[in-house]
């Protein structure tokens, strides 16, 4: 099978790219794994000045695999690093503290983009949705392809941000507005609100990206570290980390009520495909977007 993530290094810059684009680059246990590894990478490489983050084929990621273990290859399952002596639980049992554990691993190495000494600049191009924003909001820099849209879809059922920076991100207005809606944000909007640095044509984003990447070769390493740790350090003292808690332990919650259940089950009743187009059709945006 093809590696779930690919590394490259050149002209000054690694570029770090998901690699599932038959499955619009959607995250499973080893993309987290590949995307941690290669910023560990970056971060060693001599020859490393700033890093770029994209997806193969036409979208960034489309957030969580759903359905990890179908045609799964070796490394593609989810890991539990969390062992602990207990009774073996019983069918249906949620245990929010092995469930914390879980999607905290998933936390960690998101943030590893977050604590790079390098500038990590991310590629927006297609849909960042769910999931997605937990990674691509970690980055330091976000460009966006003219035609994308971002988007935290779980809002409206069965999840809260894990990483939470959408409120450091973009502050309190929009941050509700597009979180207790679930809402779809297009380029134009994304860039008018703060949420991303650039818009691009998607026939010149790569490049674009690629070379203002590159041009951080002429500002000293110990500079940008120092300088992004500065930065990160004002939101971390503004709570960063123990919003990624709470967001972490309410997701969880969020996934394990009576209605999680019931939209759970109705996988097998109506599709998958049935179910998202019935949460998202109220607000006409993702697939249900008037054509």
């Amino acid at each position: 099978m093809p590696e779930p993530v690919l590394y490259e290094e050149r002209d000054d810059i690694a570029v770090i790219t998901l690699n599932r684009p038959e499955k619009k680059n959607t995250l499973t246990d080893a993309v987290i794994q590949g995307v941690a590894d290669g910023i560990d990478a970056a971060t060693k490489s001599p020859d490393v000045v700033a890093v770029v983050l994209r997806g193969a084929g036409d979208t960034f990621t489309a957030g969580y695999d759903l359905n990890p273990d179908r045609d799964a290859g070796p490394g593609e399952h989810w890991s539990t690093p969390y062992g602990a002596k207990g009774p073996e639980p019983r069918d249906g049992a949620w245990d929010p503290v092995r469930d914390y554990q879980f999607m905290n691993n998933n936390v960690r190495r998101f943030m590893k983009v977050w604590d790079c000494p390098k500038p990590v600049l991310g590629e927006i191009k297609g849909w960042a949705v769910g999931g997605a924003t937990d990674l691509v909001l970690c980055c330091d820099l976000l460009y966006m392809a003219a035609d994308a849209h971002i988007g935290y879809a779980p809002s409206r059922i069965f999840g809260t941000p894990t990483t939470m920076l959408w409120v450091y991100r973009l502050g309190l207005e929009h941050a509700k507005q597009f979180l207790l809606t679930g809402r779809a944000i297009d380029a134009d909007t994304a860039h008018r609100i703060g949420l991303v640095s650039q818009v691009c044509p998607p026939q010149d984003l790569a490049a674009t990206i690629e070379a203002d990447a590159s041009r951080f070769r002429h500002i000293p390493a110990n500079q940008l570290a120092l300088n992004k740790l500065l930065i990160n350090q004002a939101f971390e003292n503004m709570g960063l980390r123990t919003s990624q808690m709470l967001g972490t332990f309410f997701d969880g919650m969020t996934r394990h009520t009576e209605e999680a259940y019931r939209w759970v089950e109705d996988f097998e009743r109506s599709g998958f495909r049935q179910v998202i187009r019935d949460r998202d059709a109220p607000w006409q945006d993702y697939g249900e977007r008037p054509r």
